[in-house]
């Protein structure tokens, strides 16, 4: 029976209100309107300022463990549990993902009671033909006015606000905040409480994880071997660097009377394809292949191993040929081992005529500086600090590798998908910064199938990040860690700051949170490199 237009504006609601339609199964691991969560910066990696150094640990954007009041909210602003005129059953059963599936089964009795109420609440409002509003409405009258199932509906919805509460009242202080759904279908519900004047439904609510070390305390003596790209190396650094700015300085001549040697730059056309017998099975390989390349032969330990060497003594206008195997530690995967012939045009070839490198270039090399010796002397210190600060990003990332392999953690798909929301954002907000996205192409980044496709490819990632994320709490409460309140206050004032600058909405709560989470980080990294047995090697 459809309500007249006349008169629904003037009765409650009948459907399934808002706060009780997010807890149905339709929204039970939706990720629709993934984004709107990231409509303010991320903050996967907070700089720390009060930091000695910049920590890129991921600590986690999850929900965090509900307190009664946490779970209850969505339901009723009561801090005490309603008393109920019978108890209700529920059965509490272990589902995978450290999440559980509670059984509730609601008497007679409360049912009951929720239909009275929800009919003494249509007969306060309801403005019946005939009678007076606020006046008692015979029931068969009311329910041919308002109709049968439109109170039904209304009775089931009053049953579960009541009830919830008291099914969750034993989960309150394992249960993570926002991970609280019915997994029931309302239209079942429906059916068992009008055949039975009874009502059963299950909820799964996911609580926090438990976390196993193998072996047990294995953080308190890592053994650490970090490799360390030579790239880095702050003497060889500095070296280049100086060379680099040097040859800024000079003057590409062209060769005439010789062919290529180190040190020239060549105009050259990159052509490669497979090498196999079965010259059917011969394919080129795009990815080789270049129009118009400045081949700087200073950079030759930069390219595929062999081709320097091959073109040595090309001359301009000269065409040469030559096979290479592409060897196994390339980076793309495909190609690793394959065996390719190569054919380069060297189209133009360039020497430098450098000016003498001495004191009188130390203003050009560097403002300020008067003296090469003050060049280099700068130059190492500058790169001495990228090393340092690549030397402790590379120890940092080889303790938590390490961490993720020593525990065992049944993780919430509430976590996973929370702080895979959070990593996708953040690589979201990366690509805008670096290209300007349309609409269009922003809306089908942001849609439900791109981030669930996200979620699905990143999974051992995200995992990854997640474990690492438990163990580093973890550690920060077995030792009984501390920070200084000083720290917290002054990275907040500067988070919101940045908020600020920016024009971004954020919610205050949420900042204290992440910022503390990273300050937490920082200081069990702190810890674990002062305990770890650490090893470097250059690679």
């Amino acid at each position: 029976m459809e309500l007249c237009s006349t008169t629904s504006s003037t009765l409650p609601n009948l459907s399934p209100s808002r706060t009780l339609r997010s807890l149905l199964p339709a929204t039970s691991v939706s990720l629709s309107n993934p984004f709107l969560r990231f409509n303010k910066r991320p903050f996967n990696a907070l700089t720390l300022s009060s930091s000695s150094h910049q920590t890129h640990l991921h600590r986690p954007a999850f929900p965090t463990r509900a307190s009664a009041s946490a779970a209850s909210p969505p339901l009723s602003d009561d801090l005490e549990l309603e008393r109920l005129p019978a108890d209700i059953a529920v059965t509490e059963t272990q589902e995978p993902n450290s999440s559980l599936r509670l059984s509730v089964k609601v008497p007679k009795a409360v049912c009951r009671d929720c239909y009275k109420r929800v009919m003494a609440e249509f007969t306060r409002r309801s403005k019946v033909p005939g009678f007076q509003p606020g006046k008692e409405v015979p029931h068969s009258i009311l329910i041919g006015y308002i109709g049968k199932q439109n109170i039904q509906n209304a009775v089931v919805e009053a049953i579960l606000k009541r009830t919830l509460p008291h099914a969750m009242s034993s989960v309150t202080d394992r249960a993570l905040q926002d991970s609280v759904r019915i997994i029931s279908n309302f239209s079942d519900m429906l059916e068992i409480y009008s055949s039975t004047n009874t009502l059963r439904y299950e909820i799964r609510v996911d609580v926090a994880p438990e976390i196993k070390w193998n072996p047990e305390d294995g953080y308190k003596n890592l053994k650490i071997v970090v490799e360390l790209d030579n790239e880095i190396d702050a003497l060889r650094a500095s070296e280049q660097e100086l060379r680099h700015r040097h040859k800024s300085l000079g003057v590409l001549r062209i060769v005439t009377d010789r062919g290529l040697q180190v040190g020239d730059v060549a105009v050259i056309d990159i052509s490669a394809k497979t090498i196999d017998p079965d010259e059917s099975n011969v394919q080129s390989i795009p990815s080789a292949e270049s129009k118009d390349f400045n081949f700087d032969t200073e950079d030759g330990d930069k390219v595929l191993p062999g081709f320097l060497d091959s073109l040595i003594g090309i001359r301009g206008g000269e065409t040469r040929s030559f096979p290479i195997v592409f060897p196994e530690s390339w980076r793309q995967e495909h190609l690793r081992g394959v065996r390719a012939e190569f054919s380069v045009v060297c189209k133009e070839l360039f020497y430098r005529d450098l000016p003498e490198l001495d004191d009188s270039l130390a203003e050009k090399l560097i403002p300020g500086c008067t003296t090469l010796e003050q060049v280099k002397q700068t130059l190492l210190e500058k790169c001495q600090e990228v090393e340092k600060t690549a030397k402790e990003q590379a120890t940092d990332n080889a303790i938590l590798d390490q961490l993720c392999k020593m525990v065992e953690v049944d993780i919430p798909q509430s976590i996973f998908e929370e702080q895979g929301r959070q990593l996708y954002g953040s690589k979201l907000l990366d690509l805008q910064t670096k290209v300007k996205l349309s609409e269009e192409q922003l809306a089908a980044l942001s849609s439900p199938k791109a981030v669930n496709e996200f979620l699905k490819v990143q999974k051992g990632n995200i995992t990854a990040v997640i474990k690492q994320n438990i163990a580093v709490g973890d550690i920060f409460k077995r030792e009984n860690m501390q920070f200084p309140t000083e720290d917290l206050v002054k990275e907040v004032e500067n988070s919101i700051a940045e908020f600020k600058r920016h024009n971004q909405e954020y919610d205050e709560d949420r900042v204290k949170e992440q910022v503390q989470e990273v300050l937490e980080g920082a200081k069990v990294l702190e810890w674990l490199r002062e305990h770890a047995e650490i090893e470097y090697i250059t690679k």
